[in-house]
């Protein structure tokens, strides 16, 4: 035991003696500013629970690209308008790719998934057949009357209710269902993928996704799994690749029925027989891309919903100019429907401010630097491999662009000509460039029906005599970064229908 320690512990002298000599031959380029660091573990440990909030305090002190070094990895943290331009659009070519990820290597089949798959040809290929296949306005347009069938259901459960009613949970399941008759043609229950249920198996997934991975950062220690986190995950994927290859037989099985929307599943094994890919597609990219579709679908949306909902309590105000608006064009004697979302002006500038106040992804997913090192803003050096964080939460409270940065005022959008679709750096909730969010039509078109139909149909008012002020807004964060506390609210049903 004792000579184990001793080897361990001459192991790390080791390690450490070289490791400082590779850093200082480093600070010989010119890296962006960035607080000092310590032996090993560099600036981990100035990470706590909301690391998208300690990276903005930080940025206040070391400016909008900032350098730290997590492990051996060198991190270049974006945190202003103006800097999240020059890598998402002017360099975007040379940071379109993703470094390796432990999670994405062991649950989506060694990164083949559109979210962490490296850029190249067959990512190229894929997303062109995402974006014109699965996700076009005609794909999108084609599950209309499914959603509104399980929007009903959910107004439809709330108004039998009379006392408050657990939107967060019941929204995210509704949000759930909704993706899994899009993805694989029906809904599917707890009892149908693993003893906790199905749910839980995507929380789990998820959770390991945005987990602070020791092997991510020091690729010695990834074999060793001293976290426990691989295992974890080894567990995941094998429930989900036995869900999906279940999935896809049912489908290879199936009878053609003329009659069925096509579902996202339908249409992947058609490409996958088709052999008009370029390349060899598989069965794993057919579940890489199913799990991609199922899991960005059902979180960010439901999220989105469940921020935005927030604030409306939290601003009775807004809520009321909102239901107005409705009233107008709608009226009371029915539904929202997906054709009057065209012309709801202010219901659009509150989505605005609940994605600039609460971006759902407040960290974009890791962008990696080109093979070699390269300069790209004002003669500062990028290192080899270096991994890029654009932080959503500090560009969309910038001071610097943005009044009362975090106060929720929907009015700053009127007459404004800014968009959430990627061309203006100020408001990206959805990224930008080549790896920006496919299914943002998608996703828009389901906030946008689900809280006009929420606010259309109830009053809704907080439990137990809560004021507005008191309402709880902290954050959890994880790939998404959704509510600490699931939002309650007490619905009375409002419509002569």
């Amino acid at each position: 035991m004792m000579m184990t320690a001793w080897i361990w512990a001459a192991a790390m002298a080791a390690f450490a003696a070289i490791f400082n000599a590779v850093v200082k031959k480093k600070k010989s380029k010119r890296l962006p500013p960035g607080p000092g660091g310590v032996p090993l573990l560099g600036h981990l440990h100035l990470m706590g629970k909301n690391p998208h909030q300690d990276l903005q305090k930080l940025a206040k002190i070391y400016g909008p690209i900032m350098h730290l070094r997590f492990g051996l990895v060198n991190i270049i943290v974006v945190s202003s308008s103006q800097a999240a331009k020059q890598f998402l659009k002017t360099h975007d070519l040379i940071f379109a790719t993703r470094p390796p990820h432990q999670a994405a290597k062991v649950m989506s089949y060694d990164q083949k998934s559109l979210s962490f798959g490296e850029y190249g040809p067959y990512w190229r290929t894929m997303r062109k057949l995402c974006t014109l296949e699965l996700l076009s306005n005609l794909k999108i347009s084609s599950f209309q009357s499914m959603r509104r069938e399980e929007l009903r259901l959910l107004v439809q459960s709330f108004k039998r209710a009379h006392t408050a009613v657990d939107l967060s949970a019941e929204v995210a399941s509704m949000v759930a269902d909704m993706s899994c008759r899009m993805v694989f043609g029906k809904k599917y229950e707890d009892k149908d993928i693993g003893e906790k249920g199905f749910k839980a198996v995507i929380h789990e997934a998820v959770h390991l996704t945005a987990c602070p991975n020791l092997g991510d950062y020091f690729p010695f220690l990834g074999k060793l799994d001293v976290q426990g986190l691989t295992r974890r995950m080894k567990a995941v994927s094998k429930l989900f690749d036995q869900f999906f290859e279940r999935i896809i037989d049912d489908h290879e099985q199936a009878k053609a029925n003329t009659h069925k929307t096509k579902d996202f599943v339908d249409t992947l094994l058609e490409t996958m027989k088709s052999g008009d890919i370029p390349f060899q597609f598989t069965r794993e990219h057919v579940k890489s891309i199913m799990l991609d579709m199922l899991v960005t679908s059902m979180d960010t949306s439901a999220t989105v919903i469940e921020w935005t909902m927030s604030e409306l309590l939290r601003h009775p105000e807004v809520m009321n100019k909102v239901k107005e608006e409705l009233e107008k064009q709608v009226s009371f004697d029915r539904m929202v429907e997906e054709e009057d979302l065209e012309g709801l002006e202010y219901l659009e500038m509150v989505i605005k401010e609940s994605l600039r106040m609460h971006p759902v992804v407040s960290l974009l997913l890791h962008h990696t630097a080109a093979t070699e090192d390269c300069v790209v803003i004002d003669g500062v050096h990028m290192p080899e491999k270096a991994r890029v964080v654009v932080n959503l939460r500090a560009i969309g409270r910038d001071p610097s662009v943005w009044n009362n940065p975090d106060k929720f005022i929907p009015e700053r959008f009127n007459g404004s000509k800014v968009e959430y679709r990627g061309q203006n750096f100020e408001l990206i909730p959805f990224g930008a460039g080549r790896r920006s969010c496919p299914g943002m039509q998608l996703g828009i078109t389901i906030v946008k029906l689900v809280v006009a139909q929420l606010v259309h149909c109830f009053d809704w008012d907080l439990p137990n005599g809560m004021l507005p002020e008191e309402l709880d807004m902290n954050e959890v964060f994880g790939v998404v970064v959704s509510r600490a506390k699931h939002l309650m609210a007490i619905p009375t049903y409002r419509l002569c229908v």
